[in-house]
């Protein structure tokens, strides 16, 4: 079994939405690399079974913490914890990419969107 990966190798920049690239998936986890551009986000969610763990290498984003649509500033060198059913996603606000490896554990813990506060209400004023 492989146990050593160049995770440049996994990073999708795409102008769509970012591309989950699994680098290597067991039960006990997932293991993603994600390439976020400038402007483009991960979608709030959960993980009602697992928690995930991001470490980011480069470029920085809003994280949010929750469906009110609290945000924190994530940067390069951050290691950031959602631990199980916690809400999170980023906003890649910078001018470079956000890039960074979330590790899901256990490979079950499910996903389920997530819709913030603010955005509803936003969408029901246009």
């Amino acid at each position: 079994m492989k146990r050593i990966f160049n995770s440049a190798d996994f990073f999708q920049p795409t102008d769509d939405e970012p591309i989950r690239s699994v680098i290597t998936e067991s039960k006990e986890a997932t293991v993603v690399a994600w390439y976020i551009k400038p402007g483009q986000e991960i979608y709030a969610h959960i993980h009602p079974h697992g928690q995930d763990t991001w470490t980011i290498l480069r470029g920085k984003g809003e994280y949010y913490l929750d469906e009110a649509g609290t945000k924190k500033s994530i940067v390069a060198g951050d290691v950031v914890i959602a631990h199980t059913g916690c809400l999170h996603g980023v906003f890649n606000n910078g001018d470079e990419p956000l890039i960074f490896i979330s590790v899901v554990s256990p490979s079950d813990a499910g996903y389920q969107l997530v819709s913030l506060d603010n955005t509803v209400e936003n969408l029901a004023i246009e």
